[in-house]
């Protein structure tokens, strides 16, 4: 085949692709407004695109990965939103009124796209730096960041559980008590109660925990005495765990209690000090006198109920 012929093949062909992709694209043009519903708002990947018009149209080409990713560069659609920067920071802005300004742009993404905007990360980040930049200083600054701690490890759901308590509004009846699965993140109780008490650790977080989950391989808490109770049934019920062979507690300082410290810096901020603030305002104005049992108990008893907003699981 001399040149001019191999050239003039090749021409041939390329626009034989070219009438099979405009084919292609004419055929994807009436599922536009359904993939950009699946892909904008239900997150679909172009994979789960493929496939779903494979199962819908066995048959038929067409609807390769490729083409929708072409489809889908030709008018636009993202999996994340075309939001702009002015109204990204409107949104953020009132993030912060709602949540507080301890967010980082990590959670502040996740708490974004739970109300249904889908940012990137990079600009959340951004969007925090110029709304909240006294706090974005203090992360980017903070030792933590330039630790290397060991890596924290849990196998699987059931192999750590991670208890803690709160007293920073102890002064007025309130003592905070939570429970995390150390593989998953989850909280999977949270109780509030005037003091701490062994009996009621057990009786309303731990035992509800064992019947709801199951049992955990190994409890971690602090040193303190209110764990007794909680800690000796978890020794008696040891040989029923999955795996027998590891120690079933732990007891180590509040600081290497790691996986639970991190929430009580949420909860104080968004929680517990401002309702300290208000209590401590109502009790210099003269309001409430806590030496008279009778409001002492008023107290505990109205403020464990406020804190119960803000901390109540979903």
């Amino acid at each position: 085949m001399t040149t001019p012929q191999l050239w003039l093949t090749v021409l041939r062909c390329s626009s034989g692709l070219q009438r099979l992709h405009a084919i292609i694209m004419a055929k994807l043009q009436h599922f536009v407004d359904f993939i950009r519903e699946k892909v904008e708002k239900e997150n679909w990947t172009h994979n789960q695109l493929s496939e779903h018009f494979h199962s819908l149209y066995p048959s038929e080409s067409g609807f390769s990965v490729r083409s929708i990713q072409r489809l889908c560069s030709k008018e636009g659609i993202k999996r994340t939103s075309r939001i702009s920067d002015v109204d990204l920071d409107v949104a953020v802005s009132e993030a912060i009124n709602k949540v507080g300004p301890t967010y980082g742009r990590k959670t502040m993404t996740g708490h974004l796209a739970s109300e249904g905007l889908k940012v990137s990360e990079t600009r959340v980040g951004k969007s925090l730096s110029r709304q909240n930049p006294s706090y974005h200083q203090a992360r980017r600054t903070a030792t933590a960041r330039q630790m290397n701690p060991v890596p924290y490890r849990a196998d699987y759901f059931g192999h750590k559980l991670h208890v803690d308590q709160n007293e920073k509004l102890i002064m007025y009846g309130v003592t905070h008590v939570c429970a995390i699965d150390g593989f998953s993140g989850k909280i999977v109780s949270f109780l509030s109660m005037p003091i701490k008490n062994n009996i009621e650790i057990y009786a309303n977080l731990y035992r509800p925990i064992i019947l709801d989950y199951g049992l955990w391989d190994q409890v971690r808490v602090d040193h303190g005495k209110e764990w007794v109770l909680m800690l000796f049934v978890q020794e008696q019920l040891a040989h029923l765990r999955r795996n027998p062979l590891r120690s079933p507690h732990i007891q180590t300082t509040s600081k290497q209690n790691h996986c639970i410290e991190r929430i009580w810096v949420e909860i104080n901020g968004r929680v517990n000090y401002p309702i300290k603030t208000a209590l401590i305002q109502l009790e210099e104005n003269g309001d409430i006198d806590m030496i008279c049992m009778h409001v002492k108990f008023c107290v505990s008893w109205f403020t464990i109920r406020v804190a119960h907003v803000g901390t109540i699981l979903p």
